[in-house]
């Protein structure tokens, strides 16, 4: 095993990034190319993101669920102020250097409105916002050092002093240079600028210098406060200094000392905790950094906060210590209210860091079910979590129980530190720590009829004292509430990253997690039985209690119902006991296996022989034998998994199946690598072990012969989802078996012989029989399909046919129905939901994430489509165009949102890697002209042509027409986009296809019918390149010059042939000039007098003529003297 580094002891904080606000950015549309975050507040309630295009969005901290935008007319919004006091106020500053101040109305629940609005920095960019601690007073900073005040009065003090009182801005003063930072404390106003700081006592108009020597550069400074509990201790100061150095100084401008940081910073950087990445540290030391901390923003009690274009540093300034850094590239802007760290990076991304304790950080990891994360932390954080302090948190159980949630078989050394440091534990207390397995009495349980066990716990007596020792009952109910607190924190538990094996946790209560066993190996669907296991078994629960196996899980109903009672209560558990598979394995004959091995025998030699002879080439190049050789061999499927009498007897026999073989099972179907115990397997193993958990309720996973989803599917199929194995399969088969049943399937190999099946004259299924089985099948054996195959074969080849892909999708609906997403859907709002999805992350391209996708878009509509642009590539457009399929339009919104998500460069690279296969271009292109398009008699004439100037109608997708017809395709397709293009009167698409298929002439009618002289132009090749070119535009325009210009068109004013007022209309003189330009007037006239077409033009045409020989001589002339200069010169040089 190599050897991980460890954290030093002196590190016990880390920054934490529980949730990932990238779906919040998109929901808000701050995630384009054109809209982008630009500055960012935070208070205590609301975070406040200011946007490239005037808006202000201010969201609600708990739950994200409460949005306000305010909108400004006057620029981008650079700088947010939130007033910390009162809530109800928000500062902001616009591009243009005006400052808004907004009143929120939330307590009256009126509409927001702005109470002020200040012109005093008025075209200079404000660099500083700060409120007043106490009074309604914002101070204003900007770029040239002018500092002003802006009191308010607000409507809260009466209608007549709000309408009738306007304070005039107060200028505070004029620094030496920009100001970086303002702070304010106690009537105390803190300035830095780029050379040095200013102290103001704004009651007493008092300035003071802090220190003699100047600085170069940005540098910021803050106010320190003092504790509730330091008496009559003043403030003090900190100020950045050059070179890692802080100033301290006191509350009246004297600097008291210096601090030197700049070898402190010689520590390697601690790792960020997050969700998507697991925490790697280097021991390595590195050099110290010599940095210039541009802010300092005090962070909770006796921590200053400061960021570089490296990372973050957090100090402890009193003490002189750092209390860590960690690498976050890129960063813009934080924001921080008490320990919570809002980040803007300068791609507009928003993070949300937690200063935190480490053992507070791996509690809240465990309490959401990051088991492998929150093991990683333990290991680097060896020496926090050994710490007495620590270890009321992370108890020795709970470190037992993170253990156990690990994968053996793919995290083995993780398993191992977690081991050895749990092996360098002491327990806090010996009573709890003991490891006797005794149960005083019998009576301590009863069976009910439903076959539940209660469990009943006296306090105070022997046999609680006694039970406390066993791992699974290590500490009183009161304790146990005290080692999982339902903490109302501002953070939610998240129920998709919490696996199964723990207690689920319901949105609307706040539970304790008990994240232990009893494992016990007999139970009874009847009282009879029951307490005839009772009673032969009681000696063997007594000894097997003290095995840690399983998961102990409260019933719901028990769940409302637990209370913590006073200590002379009896406190009662109802739990359902979730039998060991180990232990049942153990009391049941060896012989019960051998039936199964027996019934499997057959299926597998023929599994074995259909393989081989598929490896050979002559039947793998020809379909029909392959065909016959899985008609062979489905024969022993069906009689295997076929049969329903042999489906109930495996049902009974699956309840001994382990929970890791269910997995491998699921996995191996899926294609899924659980190695790396990332969130989707956690989930998938969710929902395997909710099947087992259902196994011993004599339900399994198998559904029931009644189909359930009967109503959402059409057609004779009456039969239900098969979704794991009836009994156990080996890996190896089971591997043999998906690739061997997905061929069926490709093939259409339904049945030996498809049954009675209707076949056509080749021998292939009639399109209504094929799709009807093929749902049957994928019923049956929906667990030995591999989903991503099944999905892109259906997607290709059952197009047509939407009842396939209906029982795809309630396939993988009935596979997830118990897993956290499925369980969140009903209650939780869309933000919520796609934020858990993402956390859950990578999807890679698991069928899982769809059926995912199909849940939000039934319950949300097309207002869920555009987020998923976040998981693509793990969702494609072809996934979105079946989800929908009965609207078209929310499909092709989607598109266009995804295409536009991507910088201009290189979105033709993005719309070409969908075009899978190509022929979807056509459909995308008749979808995209033929929605949020004009009307089709308002750009076709009657006889086809254009109607005048009907390009300048406005497509809703313009801009996505045009990548689809400008990316490379064949001269075939490009035709076909061509006359799609013609006939729905997108004209500037057919014009650059004309041009491009060298349909010239057909590009200069058609521009003569727009009437448009601005579409001849040099840029797109759209102007005549020979003189025949030129002589056919010119009869074109004489011939369309009245019956465009004296009986006039339909988009335009009628106008004279070669009035000067219609300088963009095709006429003969227009055109006439544009070949002068073109060519020059010399040659331009003899042209026109060859087409008969001088006495059109007017007097108009020989001025301008005139001038462009002036211009043409002159530009001669310049030419000749720039050359006979450079000749002169360079015969001097040879001198």
């Amino acid at each position: 095993m190599a050897s991980v580094p460890i954290i030093p002891d002196s590190y016990n904080h880390v920054l934490a990034e529980f949730e990932c606000l990238d779906p919040l950015l998109s929901a808000l549309r701050l995630d384009s190319s054109r809209l982008k975050c630009t500055c960012i507040g935070v208070s205590k309630r609301w975070l406040a993101l200011g946007s490239s295009g005037g808006g202000l969005n201010l969201i609600q901290k708990d739950g994200w669920k409460q949005r306000l935008f305010l909108t400004h007319k006057e620029g981008a919004v650079s700088r947010v102020a939130c007033c910390l006091h009162d809530e109800d106020y928000v500062a902001v500053a616009t591009s243009q250097g005006l400052v808004v101040v907004w009143e929120l109305n939330q307590e009256r629940r009126g509409k927001p409105e702005r109470i002020y609005v200040s012109s005093e920095h008025k075209g200079r960019k404000v660099t500083a916002l700060c409120w007043d601690t106490a009074a309604l007073r914002v101070f204003v900073g900007d770029h040239v050092g002018k500092v002003s005040a802006i009191k308010i009065n607000t409507s809260k003090q009466g209608k007549a002093a709000a309408t009738f009182v306007m304070f005039p801005v107060q200028i505070i003063t004029t620094v030496d240079s920009r100001v970086v930072q303002l702070d304010y404390l106690d009537g105390r106003l803190l300035i830095s600028s780029l050379t040095r700081t200013y102290l103001c006592d704004t009651e007493r108009q008092k300035f003071w210098k802090i220190g003699n020597k100047e600085r170069d550069g940005e540098f910021g400074a803050c106010f320190f406060p003092v504790g509730k509990n330091s008496g009559n201790q003043q403030p003090l100061i900190y100020c950045a200094r050059p070179g890692s150095r802080m100033w301290e100084v006191n509350f009246d401008g004297e600097v008291q000392s210096t601090h030197q940081f700049k070898q402190l910073l010689s520590s390697p950087p601690l790792p960020v905790v997050t969700l998507r990445l697991d925490p790697h540290y280097t021991s390595s030391s590195c050099s110290p950094q010599s940095l210039s901390f541009p802010k300092l923003l005090y962070l909770t009690e006796h921590c200053v906060m400061t960021w570089t274009e490296r990372g973050i540093y957090i100090f402890l300034p009193q003490s002189v210590q750092v209390l860590l850094w960690s690498e976050v590239k890129d960063i813009q802007d934080i924001a921080v209210y008490k320990s919570e760290l809002f980040c803007l990076h300068t791609n507009g991304k928003v993070a949300h860091l937690s200063l935190l304790l480490v053992d507070r950080c791996i509690e809240r990891l465990i309490r959401r079910g990051f088991w492998t994360i929150a093991a990683r932390v333990c290991c680097l954080f060896q020496n926090s979590v050994i710490s007495s302090k620590a270890r009321k948190n992370l108890p020795l159980d709970k470190l037992e129980h993170l253990k156990s949630q690990l994968d053996a078989s793919t995290q083995p050394d993780l398993i191992m530190q977690l081991e050895e440091l749990i092996s360098k534990l002491e327990p806090l207390d010996s009573a709890c720590s003991s490891r006797r397995s005794s149960i005083s009495s019998h009576e301590s349980f009863s069976v009910l009829d439903s076959g539940i066990y209660r469990v009943i716990s006296r306090r105070g007596s022997q046999s609680d004292e006694d039970s406390c020792s066993l791992h699974s009952q290590t500490f009183s109910e009161d304790e146990r509430l005290k080692e999982f607190p339902a903490h109302q924190e501002d953070e939610q538990v998240e129920l998709d990253s919490v696996s199964h094996a723990s207690v689920t946790v319901e949105a609307d209560r706040n539970e304790t997690f008990l994240p232990f066993s009893i494992p016990l190996s007999f139970r009874s669907p009847s009282p009879l039985v029951s307490l005839q296991a009772v009673k032969e078994s009681v000696s063997s629960f007594v000894r097997k209690t003290t095995e840690k196996i399983g998961t102990l899980h409260i019933s719901p109903d028990t769940r409302g119902r637990q209370e913590v009672k006073d200590d002379e209560e009896l406190q009662e558990l109802t739990v359902n006991l979730v039998a060991s598979p180990q232990e049942e394995k153990e009391l049941e004959p060896q012989s019960c296996q051998l039936p199964e091995e027996d019934h499997l025998r057959g299926l597998k030699a023929a599994t074995a022989e259909a393989i081989a002879k598929l490896q050979d080439p002559l039947v793998l190049l020809e379909p029909q034998c392959m065909r016959r050789v899985l008609q062979e061999w489905i024969v022993y499927l069906e009689g295997t998994f076929g049969s329903k009498e042999h489906s109930a007897s495996s049902t009974k026999k699956s309840e001994t199946v382990s929970a890791e073989e269910q997995r491998a099972v699921l996995e191996e179907n899926l294609q899924l690598d659980p190695a790396d115990g990332d969130p989707v397997d956690k989930e998938q193993s969710s929902i395997l072990e909710d099947c087992t958990e259902k196994g011993n309720t004599d339900e399994t996973c198998v559904s029931k012969t009644k189909c359930e989803n009967s109503t959402d599917l059409k057609g004779p199929l009456d039969c239900g989802f098969q979704v794991s194995p009836p009994c156990v399969v080996e890996p190896d088969v089971q591997k043999d078996l998906i690739e061997l049943t997905t061929l069926c399937f490709e093939l259409r190999v339904f049945s030996c012989g498809n049954g009675d099946a209707e076949e056509s004259s080749d021998g292939s299924l009639l399109p209504a029989a094929s799709w009807t089985l093929a749902c049957r099948f994928m019923r049956s054996y929906f667990f030995l399909l591999d989903l991503k195959r099944l999905k892109q074969y259906i997607i290709t080849m059952y197009a047509t046919s939407p009842n396939v892909w209906e029982t795809y999708i309630a396939g993988l609906k009935e596979l997830t129905c118990h897993s956290p997403v499925a369980l969140a859907m009903e209650n939780e709002d869309m933000l919520k939901i796609l934020k858990q999805l993402h956390d859950l992350g990578p999807w890679d391209d698991s069928p899982l994430l769809l059926v995912h996708a199909q849940r939000l878009y039934e319950k949300f509509g097309e207002t869920a489509l555009r987020p998923l642009i976040k998981f693509h590539p793990s969702i494609l457009p072809s996934d979105i165009k079946q989800l929908c399929r009965n609207d078209p339009a929310h499909f092709l919104a989607y598109l266009d949102s995804l295409v536009k998500s991507k910088p201009e460069d290189k979105r033709s690279s993005l719309l070409r890697s969908l075009l899978q296969p190509e022929s979807v271009r056509l459909d995308w292109l008749c979808l995209a002209v033929s929605h949020d398009a004009p009307q089709r008699a308002n750009t076709v004439d009657a006889e086809g042509n254009p109607r005048p100037r009907s390009h300048l109608f406005t497509w809703g997708y313009s801009q996505l027409i045009l990548l689809l017809i400008k990316l490379p395709a064949d001269f075939v397709t490009k035709e076909k986009m061509a006359d799609i293009c013609k006939s729905h009167g997108f004209w500037p698409g057919y014009l650059f296809l004309c041009l491009e298929l060298d349909r010239r002439l057909e590009a200069f009618t058609n521009i003569a019918h727009l009437d448009d002289l601005s579409l001849l132009n040099g840029e797109d090749g759209s102007i005549p390149e020979t003189t025949e070119e030129w002589k056919f535009l010119l009869h074109l325009a004489q011939n369309h010059s009245t019956a465009f210009h004296h009986h006039g068109s339909q988009n335009g004013n009628a106008v004279s042939n070669g009035s000067p007022s219609c300088p963009d209309c095709i006429t003969v003189e227009n055109v006439a000039l544009l070949l002068a330009k073109a060519i020059g007037p010399n040659r331009a006239l003899p042209l026109l007098q060859e087409c008969g077409l001088t006495r059109e033009l007017s007097e108009r045409f020989t001025s301008v003529c005139e001038i462009l020989r002036i211009a043409e001589k002159r530009q001669r002339a310049l030419i000749q003297s720039m050359l006979e200069r450079c000749d002169r010169f360079l015969w001097s040089q040879q001198a």
